[in-house]
């Protein structure tokens, strides 16, 4: 019987901010070597959990605690936050803000400069943890000419030098593509295999994580534990459903058709979970067909534009591609393909060299960023990289305030959409107190608020929980049924699959693919180039040997969707 590495008894957590504690009474406990997921709504605790095994509560989160956590059998309270961080070593959700470096072997060799590590040791040290990383050759490359991916491997290299026993990951997929998501799982599998370290994950995106084994799912939800299984248990289960989290869509599809789901069946093995054909038979035939909705005007053209970087790299090469008026759109492609680039053209914060972009048939190509911010707004992937002011109310006004809005009227608007991101209770808190995914979601109301003609938003749901995934997206369709059209950059092929009737791939820097979203994610030449994955769905429906894989799949995402509205 392996030893307890990490154990949590009768462990009650309030911050002096608050009048209600955010960990109840919790009972963990994590053995050496295992491989552990947290799940749970934002909200729910898990966060905090977190900071409470890496030390940050108590030592920088300040707040009440009873009952005990030790970890390697010492009482966390009874040490500081550097005896901590040399047995727990953090990979956070936003790696910028964990560099220190300006280069990659720099970085990764920081925690060794600090305990004044003799040259050729730290040498060969970084050497070797950056090999078990794949940086290798990256360790002269300057950290912000890094793809999200790479930026994850160096976190990673930083934490892993110092030989600490426990990993723990804060939602290391959510701002990767899904190969390069599945290539981190893989990582994460290999040095667990290699180095027996323990590991702990919090993640949203369930069913990716779950293309490696884990040992356990703990599900966390007002503070408590409401699960602490195996993976093929908790599906048998309604928990993920009850407490907002979503289920692979695999899964939940067999539910739609009837099929008992218990644990003998694997139900966390897609590829080989025992399948009832004939009841997926039976109710995708019962399933009305999808026909595809009719063009409407041009809202939007980019026109053989191209655009080099002043490094001379070509990031986007004789792209054509038209937006229709009312349209939700994603546009998909692997880290670094040229996405964030195309958006920054159309808003204007990029000029292109050859080609133009039209709103509604008039050249805007010479247009101010000033002039195209009347008609398409931004919604920018890092959070941070937008917000200007201390508290989220004045923030999310700011763009009407200086557009001279009665103040009124900013009001009503304000709140309104605070309601709908989910952000009214803390509308005055500062924002340097909110998470990564609370911060994208004040990003996206301070654009939101001026009810743009065409809305672009760069990774809108990354880092987002299920429920506030819905009601952001939900509330994005109510713009766009009012006339807005939108624009999604994602990685997200869930978001593709229920909101987006039209996908339009791109790799290096080209369109290679514009296309329902369903033929995109079952096309398996432009899966591989644009970094993407087959959908479990289709899988699914190949395997119960329906006709027409493609059919199932928009069948399941219309019902699934219809079924949702009524909950």
């Amino acid at each position: 019987m392996k030893k307890p590495i990490i154990a949590f008894k009768n462990f009650t957590f309030k911050y002096r901010s608050q009048t209600e504690p955010s960990l109840k009474n919790i009972n963990l406990t994590i053995h050496e070597g295992e491989k552990v997921l947290i799940v749970g709504p934002s909200g729910s605790g898990k966060s905090t959990l977190a900071h409470c095994i890496n030390g940050l509560v108590p030592f920088s989160y300040k707040g009440d605690i009873t009952g005990s956590l030790t970890i390697k059998s010492r009482e966390t309270k009874e040490l500081d936050l550097f005896s901590l961080s040399k047995m727990v070593g953090t990979v956070m959700q936003d790696p910028d803000g964990q560099f220190i470096g300006l280069t990659v072997g720099e970085d990764i060799a920081f925690a060794l400069e600090n305990e004044a590590v003799a040259s050729e040791l730290m040498k060969e040290r970084v050497e070797r943890v950056a090999q078990l990383v794949n940086m290798d050759s990256y360790l002269e490359a300057s950290i912000h000419h890094l793809s999200g991916g790479q930026k994850q491997r160096v976190s990673l290299g930083g934490v892993m030098v110092d030989d600490v026993d426990i990993l723990l990951f804060d939602e290391p997929l959510a701002n990767l593509d899904p190969a390069t998501g599945k290539y981190s799982i893989s990582l994460i599998d290999q040095i667990h295999e290699e180095s027996n370290k323990t590991i702990v994950m919090i993640e949203h995106r369930l069913e990716d994580v779950l293309y490696r084994k884990v040992d356990r799912i703990i599900v966390i939800s007002d503070g408590e534990i409401v699960s602490d299984t195996s993976p093929d248990e908790l599906f048998s289960t309604s928990v993920l459903a009850e407490n907002s989290i979503r289920e692979p869509l695999y899964v939940r599809a067999m539910k739609y058709a009837g099929c008992r789901i218990h644990a003998k069946m694997k139900p966390a093995h897609p590829e080989t979970i025992e399948i009832n054909k004939k009841k997926l038979h039976d109710w995708y035939k019962s399933l009305p067909n999808q026909t595809p909705s009719l063009e409407s005007k041009p809202v939007l053209e980019v026109d053989h534009v191209t655009f080099a970087y002043d490094t001379g790299k070509t990031a986007i090469q004789d792209m054509s591609f038209t937006i229709y008026q009312g349209e939700m759109v994603s546009i998909v492609g692997q880290n670094g393909a040229g996405k964030s680039t195309i958006s920054k053209i159309i808003v204007g914060f990029e000029k292109v060299q050859n080609g133009t972009i039209l709103f509604k048939g008039e050249d805007i190509t010479s247009d101010s960023i000033h002039q195209r911010s009347e008609r398409i707004g931004l919604v920018m992937q890092n959070p941070n990289q937008m917000i200007s002011k201390h508290l989220i109310y004045d923030e999310v006004a700011l763009g009407l305030v200086k557009r001279g809005i009665e103040a009124n009227v900013i009001k009503e608007r304000v709140e309104k959409t605070l309601r709908i991101c989910g952000l009214y209770p803390f509308r005055n808190w500062p924002i340097s107190a909110l998470s990564f995914g609370q911060k994208k979601r004040v990003t996206i109301a301070s654009i939101l608020v001026l009810e743009p003609e065409v809305l672009i938003l760069d990774e809108p749901t990354a880092g987002q929980d299920f429920r506030h995934y819905t009601e952001i997206m939900d509330f994005l369709e109510v713009l766009n049924k009012r006339g807005i059209t939108i624009i999604m950059i994602t990685h997200d092929m869930h978001l593709m699959l229920e909101y987006t009737p039209r996908a339009i791939a791109i790799a290096q820097g080209r369109k290679i693919a514009d296309d329902t979203a369903v033929n995109v994610l079952t096309n398996q030449t432009v899966i591989d180039a644009s970094n993407l994955k087959v959908t479990s769905l289709f899988g699914l429906a190949v395997r119960a040997e329906i006709a027409d894989p493609r059919e199932f799949v928009a069948r399941f995402i219309a019902y699934d969707r219809e079924m949702r509205t009524w909950q």
